[in-house]
């Protein structure tokens, strides 16, 4: 049978794609941050009831109280990317939502219960004595699940020749284990969260520094150390994952190939700045470094899927019926959403360091 028979016709888009690509490309940055805090803060808590003294165990602790808050910004970070990701793509992500429909579902519970446990951990955590490494590793857990799932999930729609295996199996439960990039693409996202975690908890300890703290440099040092490691690890996994890509989306002979592999080989190259700063522990010059690297993966990203959709689909291809209003009233909502954030966290930054609010 011939996969592009599977395909469903795409629906009209109100304005041109590159505004809808602008805006997943963006969006998908902020949420990718957040979800890479959520869980490596989620990780380096767990560890931390495996350390020695007592400094550890007051990190998880104060880890604790910051981690429902980590997970509702990265779940509601996350529903602007999916949105615009279904506008350009509708007709691949609603397929592959539904070849493997029962463990997409199963997402909502796994985040609810993730989220539960979240809580449990912040506010039972003197209560819990010796169950607190199962609650928060239940956590990571719960994290890990839905990640695996969504990296099945975005794999698998670009996969159309695949699909077909849904008339052997019609239930719902496909998952993607036959591509060979499943496991160090997951593997990719997830091992940055550790990184990335570690580097918010440097940061953290930075900014209670400037403003007169003293218990901070082992914590600064901690979080650098939890940053480089990772990252070395992860940039392993990362060549790993370009070893394995299909032959002929790394070349230099069409412009998505050429534009791809200039912007992994400039991704690689941010990232020895970051690390020499995490091993100098310079926290503050590897996050900039570390917002380029992330900034140009997640354009790599962007470019591997038009690579690997360009047999079935293009962007360009989407028929565009202008309907400017919406766009033009979510972009109005997203810089106010984005502002008020911005102030929400100057005002908690500023209570929390007059001592007015606690975790």
């Amino acid at each position: 049978m011939d996969p592009a028979l599977l395909i469903p016709s795409p629906d009209a888009i109100p304005a041109p794609w590159g505004w809808f690509q602008a805006l997943l490309l963006f969006t998908f940055f902020c949420h990718i941050l957040l979800m890479n805090v959520m869980l490596g803060t989620a990780c380096i808590a767990l560890s931390g009831h495996f350390g020695t003294g007592g400094e550890r165990g007051a990190d998880s602790h104060q880890l604790a109280g910051a981690l429902p808050f980590t997970i509702a910004f990265a779940v509601n970070f996350g529903v602007a990317p999916l949105l615009f990701v279904q506008v350009l793509y509708g007709q691949f992500v609603y397929v592959s939502s539904i070849l493997m429909a029962s463990f997409w579902l199963a997402v909502i519970a796994l985040l609810i219960a993730a989220y539960a446990a979240a809580y449990l951990y912040k506010y039972r955590f003197d209560r819990l004595g010796g169950a607190r490494p199962l609650v928060i590793g239940l956590v990571c857990l719960l994290l890990l699940t839905i990640g695996f799932f969504y990296v099945n999930n975005f794999t698998l729609m670009q996969q159309v020749a695949s699909w077909t295996r849904y008339f052997d199996r019609p239930d719902g439960f496909l998952l993607n284990l036959s591509d060979r990039t499943l496991w160090p693409r997951y593997l990719h996202f997830m091992l940055s969260a550790p990184a990335i975690g570690g580097l918010a908890l440097a940061l953290y300890h930075t900014w209670r520094k400037r403003r007169g703290a003293e218990d901070t440099e082992a914590q600064i040092r901690r979080g650098c150390r939890w940053f480089t490691h990772a990252t070395l690890v992860n940039v392993a996994v990362g060549l790993w994952f370009t070893a394995v890509l299909p032959k002929g989306v790394l070349t230099l002979s069409t412009p998505i190939g050429l534009w791809l592999t200039l912007t992994i080989v400039a991704g690689l190259v941010a990232t020895i700045p970051a690390l020499i700063s995490g091993f100098h522990f310079r926290p503050v010059a590897a996050t900039v470094w570390t917002l380029i690297t992330v900034a140009l993966m997640v354009g790599a990203r962007s470019l591997l899927r038009t690579a690997l959709l360009a047999p079935w689909f293009s962007p360009s291809d989407l028929v565009v019926v202008p309907a400017w209003s919406p766009l033009v009233v979510f972009l109005v909502f997203l810089v106010a959403g984005l502002a008020l954030i911005v102030w929400m966290l100057r005002f908690a930054a500023r209570a929390t360091g007059s001592g007015e609010v606690r975790p």
